[in-house]
């Protein structure tokens, strides 16, 4: 019976603790209209295709929220220590959120570096804004995109390998799929590779390259 009290009492501890957490984490949400206003905007990450498939006229090319996702599970199965895991995940999934408003912009569109960064940062404060200046969600949102930019941090320099491996490994299923050779893609990653991991992932990518029919 003292077992089964005690675990009553852990049972209406949780439940207090949960209902505290709950409290808790709506006191620090942005308003609802703000946080819906912001998801919305989101849908542009869904609905625009990546731009270096579409200049290449793959059929149902990847959106760039596509990109975003599989970028993330790498995170996941990077074999990180969990801190950095996380990390990793967050920068995935924000790193191209500026995209939302100004687009996917590649080298092939003849926009500067310098110009597509003041693009993509003016962009981010919008975001900021959107969700509310005084909200830690945009705030996080502002500082993980400016990690992503620097590629100084581990994480960081992890995650521009997944920019680059999601691209490589996107290329390759559309060679097997639709028959088509995208070398310019591999091309362009040469010499790029930040991390081991990357290196090895990349090399396991190109040896699943079928030679052209």
């Amino acid at each position: 019976m003292l077992a089964a009290a005690n675990s009553g009492l852990t049972t209406r501890a949780q439940t207090s603790l949960c209902r505290r957490t709950v409290i808790a984490m709506s006191a620090s949400s942005p308003q609802p209209a703000k946080a819906i206003d912001f998801l919305t905007l989101l849908h542009n990450l869904k609905d625009t295709k990546r731009t270096g498939w579409m200049r290449k006229g793959i059929k149902g090319p990847e959106s760039i929220a596509d990109h975003m996702y599989r970028m993330s599970m790498m995170g996941m199965v990077c074999g990180a220590d969990p801190e950095t895991q996380v990390r990793c995940i967050k920068l995935a999934i924000v790193h191209d959120v500026a995209e939302a408003i100004v687009g996917d912009i590649t080298p092939h569109d003849g926009v500067s570096d310098d110009e597509k960064y003041k693009l993509e940062n003016s962009a981010i404060e919008k975001i900021r804004q959107t969700i509310g200046t005084d909200q830690l969600a945009g705030e996080e949102i502002e500082q993980l995109w400016h990690e992503y930019e620097q590629g100084t941090s581990p994480a960081a320099q992890l995650v521009k390998d997944f920019d680059k491996l999601e691209m490589i490994l996107q290329a390759q299923e559309y060679e097997a799929r639709q028959g088509v050779q995208l070398d310019e893609f591999f091309s362009s990653t040469d010499g790029k590779w930040r991390t081991d991991l990357g290196r090895a992932w990349a090399a396991e990518v190109v040896s699943r390259r079928k030679p052209p029919q």
